[in-house]
């Protein structure tokens, strides 16, 4: 196994960003929670942003100024695009590439359009990814709290020379520096990222607890004890794999949920489930899913539309619905719809 080097605030020039002019671009989950931090931190921050559109609303309310993308992209010296995936190459070709000059730092914080060569920069452009690893909405609820969500960083053109700094200043001035930031690169971050997301975090837990809740109400349990039991439980499970890995989970846990989770888990994600994986990690690598999902976005979201129709009318999540609107532990919201 390699070292693994991680920076923390100690190790970086946290004045160098400060020193810059900063435009994001985007006011979504990442934009809200990256503007606020650098706000925060002293830097000095425009946000890009089409005129009177949903986001230039909720910006307006804390106080930034808000110009054009076209406009932002001219005075910065860092452009952090934190738009969708699906929308980057369009604006970048039509609003943010043509008004872009040699020098300027050309960020991302996900490498999506440079790995796939959605985007591809001017030779004179230093690029280079800032990644928080959480949604935006937890990169500011942790740095309010004083903490940090760890990120990784990456270099792809580095032009002027000190690229890698200036992504480290960048991340330390968003909070990660206070966790712990790790250098990766475009190829590793994309490849890695939405692997984890498909096979893992978002697609393969989101099936897992959907199927155990339907096979506990199939068999007629009610589905708000199977609610608690597949989906409101997890959070608690991952705070004890959080904070010390699998072995925490297992001390904290009765001695009859250890035999169990050690006998029984690996017979539902067996080698049948480890064949998919791999099948879903050699569409990543060859850029098929990168097609499709762009295919897709610009043909109208057909598909897409239709599965986020079929998940929101299931039963699971019409009872936890009802669930967290009546207990207390459901008003504490860290996402609000109409602020961030």
């Amino acid at each position: 196994m390699d070292n693994l080097k991680i920076y923390l605030d100690k190790d970086i020039n946290q004045d160098l960003v400060k020193s810059k002019k900063i435009a994001i671009i985007g006011f979504g989950s990442q934009g809200w929670g990256q503007s606020m931090n650098l706000k925060e931190s002293g830097c000095d921050v425009v946000l890009g942003l089409r005129p009177n559109g949903k986001s230039y609303k909720k910006a307006s309310q804390y106080g930034f100024k808000i110009m054009t993308i076209e406009d932002a992209v001219k005075w910065a010296d860092i452009v952090q695009i934190l738009i969708p995936d699906e929308l980057q190459a369009k604006v970048y070709k039509d609003q943010i590439e043509p008004n872009m000059h040699s020098g300027q730092y050309l960020m991302f914080s996900h490498g999506f359009n440079i790995h796939y060569k959605k985007i591809v920069p001017a030779a004179d452009i230093n690029v280079i990814m800032v990644a928080p690893k959480g949604p935006g909405h937890t990169v500011r609820s942790q740095y309010e709290e004083g903490k940090g969500v760890p990120s990784l960083i990456a270099v792809y053109q580095d032009i002027s020379g000190n690229s890698k700094d200036i992504a480290l200043s960048y991340a330390s001035a968003i909070g990660a520096g206070r966790a712990g930031i790790i250098e990766t690169t475009f190829k590793e971050e994309t490849e890695t990222d939405l692997f984890g997301e498909q096979a893992v975090i978002c697609g393969g837990v989101s099936a897992l607890m959907k199927a155990g809740f339907e096979v506990l109400t199939e068999a007629g349990y009610s589905p708000y004890m199977a609610y608690f039991e597949v989906l409101h439980e997890m959070k608690l499970i991952i705070d004890l794999v959080n904070q010390g890995g699998l072995a925490d989970m297992r001390y904290s846990i009765s001695n009859t949920a250890e035999y169990g989770d050690m006998t029984r888990g690996p017979k539902v994600i067996g080698e049948a489930s480890k064949d998919a994986m791999r099948k879903i990690l050699k569409d990543i690598q060859s850029g098929a899913f990168a097609d499709e999902f762009t295919n897709e976005m610009s043909t109208g979201c057909n598909l897409f539309n239709k599965l986020r129709q079929e998940n929101a009318n299931h039963l699971i999540e019409k009872t936890g619905q009802q669930i967290r609107s009546s207990f207390v532990w459901g008003q504490d919201k860290i996402i609000d719809r109409d602020r961030n």
